[in-house]
C-alpha cells in the first residue's frame, strides 16, 4: 500500500498534516502515533509468544498420552 505513494506524494501528505495540525501539534500526533504503534508492537509480540507455548506444551501433553 505505502509502496505506491512515492516521495512526492509522501510530502503532499506532509504538508497538508502540517496546514491541518499546526507546527505545535504535529510533534505531539508524532509522538502519539509512535507510542500506538509500540504498544501494538508489543502486544502482537505478547499474542505470538503465547501461542508458540501453547503449542509446545499441548505438544508436550500429547507426547506424555
Amino acid at each position: 500500500m505505502l509502496q505506491n505513494i512515492g516521495i512526492p506524494g509522501l510530502i503532499l501528505v506532509l504538508v497538508i498534516a502540517l496546514i491541518i495540525f499546526g507546527p505545535s501539534k504535529l510533534p505531539e500526533l508524532g509522538r502519539a502515533v509512535g507510542s500506538t504503534l509500540k504498544e501494538f508492537k508489543k502486544s502482537t509480540r505478547e499474542l505470538v509468544s503465547d501461542d508458540s507455548t501453547d503449542k509446545s506444551q499441548s505438544k508436550k501433553e500429547e507426547k506424555m498420552i
